[in-house]
């Protein structure tokens, strides 16, 4: 594996100011993309009239989506690995990048008028975009695109994450197992990390991956956690009023 893709290069093209005193970056679960194998056109129709609501009133914002890779990648490396029996971690990873890449395009495709012509996919190149729209997929094997989004917080100045996915709140354990899972309404990244662990692996099934909270801790981030089907939750959230969800920082 080429050296270049083993750690990030330092030295890169710092950021200008613009006019956006607001970055709102949002991890779109794969899973509200494509649920099950077919795109969620509801759901895109909402999430484009809400973010184009949201620049309407407040010019100061821009949004940062990251999109996950949904059923399409479990389909896909679920297929690789039905003929050919098990895969390495980095080829699954690879389907999964190459997923949430094609999520991407439509994502940006939706915004075309109002987004950056340019899909964050290469995390060595800090952009400068001046649309008030900005669409980011997966990288490379090992970072997961809640990963990536910690890194957009990181290189572009924004301190919270909102991270959608079709889960209203995170649980002490999974409430689909266990019947006494508890709901988790706020809680520090130390304690979350005992909840999730500290390893990754491609597929994870986890309300955040546990790299990226690493990272978030260090950075001292903020992450909320809540459902993208509820487009009012999220927008009280936005405008600081009470919201059903699961902040960690």
């Amino acid at each position: 594996m080429p050296k270049k893709w083993l750690k990030r290069k330092l030295g890169r093209e710092k950021r200008t100011p613009n006019s956006y005193t607001e970055k709102i970056v949002i991890s779109v679960g794969g899973s509200l993309i494509i649920p099950n194998g077919g795109i969620d056109k509801e759901f895109l129709c909402k999430l484009n009239k809400f973010i184009r609501n949201q620049l309407a009133r407040n010019k100061h914002r821009q949004f940062f989506l990251i999109t996950g890779g949904g059923k399409t990648t479990r389909h896909y490396q679920k297929a690789a690995m039905d003929v050919v029996g098990k895969l390495a971690n980095e080829d699954l990873d690879w389907i999964g990048i190459h997923a949430t890449r094609l999520n991407a395009h439509l994502v940006r495709t939706i915004f075309r008028d109002i987004a950056h012509p340019y899909i964050i996919k290469d995390y060595e190149t800090i952009l400068k975009p001046i649309e008030p729209v900005v669409i980011a997929s997966g990288w490379k094997p090992g970072w997961s695109t809640d990963y990536d989004a910690v890194i957009i917080c990181e290189d572009y100045g924004a301190k919270q994450i909102i991270n959608l996915s079709n889960i209203n709140m995170a649980y002490d354990k999974d409430p689909k197992k266990y019947k006494d899972a508890k709901p988790i309404r706020k809680t520090t990244w130390r304690e979350f990390r005992k909840i999730v662990g500290s390893k990754w692996t491609p597929g994870m099934n986890a309300p955040f991956d546990p790299i990226a909270a690493k990272k978030a801790e260090e950075l001292k981030l903020k992450a909320v956690l809540m459902s993208g089907k509820n487009f009012e939750n999220l927008n009280n959230f936005l405008d600081g009023n009470k919201f059903v969800g699961t902040v960690i920082e």
